[in-house]
């Protein structure tokens, strides 16, 4: 399968080509498989660069009203908004795992900070009891006095302290509790931390991990296919073991890349896509596109060290035709630029300007800040 192909199918897929743009969020998540959710406003960019009509209210309404898309923590210890329905795939998987790496360096923390063995155990089940008649949540603040075992720092090392937030994420990777309701706006996250039961009205039952594996590899593999083990194992954070066996479940096709690697596709996924046409797109920090693949030539060529950071954190992107040229940021009044890494045709131009102007009045002046600025967003040097 060639990069072109491959582009083709992202601009459909992943709901970039205005032609295949989606009407909600709800619809976006599910092209995407999920949204990456570490930073709040890049859930409402991501839905705003693919939903026609869009709306911050519109998110919030999926997320806090309907509750059709839940955050989640799990792959790489990443925070996510999944679809409701694919929660049983990631509890008792990608989140086990973590939860399971989290459990052990707490352990180890708390015995050099002379913490008793039991201390996490004990403190989950105090925090768990002190929700358990409070169906709106709590937030950190307020759980953190009512429960003074949670009130406790464990120094890790010079520098390095974690406390109560540590349980309570501990306890979201367990599905004992979620990020409820924002008390904040939409671009910060502070969350009413609720039971799970209490949020969702009735928790669904969990699959076992290999079906949780394979149904999100299967997901995956529509959004993101065709790719190849590498980007799997790196994407779920898991091991080649948990993806060659979700691959053979699926019955999965193998096709050769252009850079002369395996890919992988559904069974039902191997026909050639249509023409999306030309489309310029912006995308925000760390969106699941420019991050769904650990093998990102044949979308971003050149340009990864200007638009990523060291730990492997994206930045804000602008595409013209499945391809990364460049970037964008906003000027002191809220207005968004466009920044090129490379020469594009006066047509191409126009478009993303165009995709600038429709940002910046979406935006209405708020200037959207982030900790994950790449080298290409920074002012350059006096």
């Amino acid at each position: 399968m060639t990069d072109d192909e491959r582009r083709a199918r992202l601009a459909i897929r992943h709901a970039l080509a205005p032609a295949y743009w989606v009407s909600s969020p709800e619809d976006a998540t599910r092209a995407m498989t999920v949204l990456h959710a570490t930073e709040p406003p890049t859930v409402y960019l991501s839905c705003w660069a693919r939903v026609s009509g869009v709306k911050p209210g519109d998110v919030d309404r999926a997320l806090y009203d309907d509750r059709t898309l839940v955050k989640q923590l799990a792959m790489r210890r990443t925070l996510f908004v999944f679809p409701r329905d694919l929660l049983p795939a990631a509890w008792p998987s990608a989140s086990a795992r973590v939860a399971g790496t989290e459990r052990a360096r707490m352990a180890k923390d708390g015995a050099l900070a002379g913490l008793a063995p039991d201390f996490l155990d004990l403190t989950r089940a105090e925090v768990l009891s002190h929700l358990s008649d409070k169906p709106d949540g709590r937030t950190a603040a307020e759980i953190r006095r009512a429960v003074p075992m949670l009130d406790v720092k464990v120094a890790v090392s010079p520098g390095s302290v974690w406390g109560a937030s540590r349980v309570l994420t501990h306890l979201g990777l367990t599905a004992d509790i979620v990020r409820g309701t924002n008390t904040g706006g939409w671009h910060v996250s502070r969350p009413r931390w609720t039971r799970m039961s209490d949020w969702l009205g009735e928790v669904p039952p969990w699959v076992d991990a290999e079906a949780g594996y394979r149904e999100i590899v299967r997901r995956w593999l529509y959004s993101f296919g065709p790719g190849t083990e590498d980007d799997l194992v790196w994407w779920l954070g898991s091991t080649k073991k948990v993806v060659r066996a979700a691959l053979a479940a699926l019955a999965a096709v193998p096709v050769t890349l252009d850079s002369g690697a395996t890919g992988w596709l559904l069974p039902s996924d191997v026909d050639e896509v249509a023409d999306p046409g030309p489309w310029a797109a912006l995308l925000p920090v760390l969106d699941p596109t420019v991050m769904g693949w650990q093998g990102r030539d044949f979308y971003l060529g050149p340009h990864r060290d200007p638009l990523f950071d060291r730990t492997g954190n994206a930045g804000t992107t602008a595409w013209i035709n499945g391809r990364v040229v460049g970037c964008w940021v906003q000027d002191a009044a809220g207005v968004v630029e466009v920044r090129l890494l490379e020469k594009i045709s006066a047509a191409e131009r126009k478009a993303l300007n165009a995709e600038a102007a429709r940002l910046t009045a979406w935006l209405g002046g708020f200037r959207v800040s982030s900790v994950y600025a790449s080298a290409a967003m920074k002012p350059a040097p006096v």
